[in-house]
């Protein structure tokens, strides 16, 4: 994996987690294990209860703006965003959900998001 071969220290999800586990379970382990979330479904971002898995569990999550890359695209957008990603876990509080595009360059997505859910509660 490109992540490793520059020396990051990677989790798989299905390491740890069966495949079948709801996102609501893995996020709330995951943020009890100070991990950060790297990921190219971008649902994760679009679903009420998710987004509130997210938050819940304080989380950094890193999704991808194109969900049909190949395995290789997307290790090669999550190395290019390295930098910046690092830069954002430095200087933002948890919790937080980013964009991440093909180039690497990152945006911010929580306000967005927490706006764009209070709107479909109404």
């Amino acid at each position: 994996m490109a992540l490793r071969a520059k020396g990051i220290r990677v989790e798989m999800l299905h390491d740890h987690f069966d495949l079948a586990t709801p996102d609501t379970a893995w996020l709330a382990e995951v943020g009890k294990r100070g991990w950060v979330v790297l990921t190219k479904d971008q649902r994760i971002r679009r679903r009420r209860v998710e987004i509130d898995a997210l938050m819940a569990a304080n989380v950094a999550a890193f999704v991808l703006t194109s969900g049909n890359l190949t395995g290789a695209q997307t290790a090669t957008a999550f190395v290019m965003a390295w930098p910046r990603i690092q830069k954002a876990l430095r200087d933002h509080a948890l919790p937080f959900v980013a964009a991440v595009d093909v180039k690497g360059s990152i945006r911010f997505l929580t306000e967005a998001i927490r706006h764009a859910a209070t709107k479909r509660e109404r």
